[in-house]
């Protein structure tokens, strides 16, 4: 299996046999520096064709399939893995021979040849815990995801005040949609209860009973970041002529003074 990294943030990973550590630090085998990247995030153990993922940090998330990883999880093709807020897809690969340094670059920009390769998309929205056993945790919205009690939901909340299948939130174009599913406690949009139908735009808050999260769209804020700093002002340009007057002037105190001085005015 390999990792591919969609908005080229690192290069295509192949997952051979041994251990990989993924972090912001100078030593890690596969190093993001981006925000809500630790210095040493995550593991990857591959053994006899199969690789495990290990959270080495609780401050950070890794999340897979839109679950935060604790512990160790086995990883297939076809997952998503979220380290911090950079994705990659885990794709099978062809055992071969492992190419040279240079070679294996050269390939870095073919997936399989004669076809054409396509840009894996990342998650439009995340939904990040504010309060309760979730807090802290990112969940990547994927499609139709179910949230409830049971530990078969993609969104498990394991009190008792969450229903066993509590609420649906499916992904669109413009937010993401919440449908309560008769829950006992209800679910909230800002506050408000809802039933079904209920659009959740970014920065938008959805309560399940007590238990909050926020929904976030980070491809969006890179995007209104870049923005703001291409239309910041530049910085004023102190005028030469200013600085000259103003060290003239310190000159000229400093001359009246030892003058004053010698003849025993001050």
């Amino acid at each position: 299996m390999k990792l591919l990294f969609p908005n080229d943030e690192h290069a295509p990973v192949l997952l051979a046999d041994g251990a990989i550590v993924v972090g912001s630090a100078a030593g890690c085998a596969i190093r993001l520096s981006a925000p809500g990247v630790a210095d040493r995030h995550c593991e990857l153990l591959t053994k006899a064709g199969q690789t495990r993922v290990r959270a080495l940090t609780d401050a950070a998330a890794t999340v897979l399939n839109g679950r935060q990883v604790a512990g160790e999880v086995v990883i297939k093709p076809g997952d998503l893995l979220l380290f911090g807020r950079i994705g990659c897809r885990v794709v099978a690969s062809e055992l071969r021979s492992q190419p040279a340094p240079a070679q294996a670059a050269a390939d870095a920009g073919d997936d399989d040849a004669g076809h054409t390769r396509v840009r894996m998309a990342m998650p439009k929205y995340l939904l990040r815990g504010v309060s309760g056993p979730t807090f802290g945790k990112i969940y990547a919205m994927v499609g139709v995801m179910s949230v409830g009690r049971s530990s078969d939901c993609d969104i498990c909340i394991p009190i008792e005040e969450i229903s066993r299948n509590h609420a649906k939130l499916q992904s669109g174009s413009d937010g993401v949609v919440v449908e309560d599913l008769a829950s006992a406690n209800g679910t909230f949009v800002n506050d408000q209860r809802v039933h079904a139908g209920t659009l959740l735009k970014p920065g938008d808050e959805v309560r399940f009973d007590t238990v909050r999260f926020l929904l976030m769209a980070p491809a969006q804020e890179m995007q209104r970041g870049s923005a703001a700093r291409l239309e910041a002002p530049p910085p004023p340009r102190t005028s030469t002529t200013a600085l000259w007057i103003v060290a003239g002037l310190v000159l000229l105190i400093g001359i009246v003074l030892i003058v004053l001085r010698y003849r025993g005015d001050i």
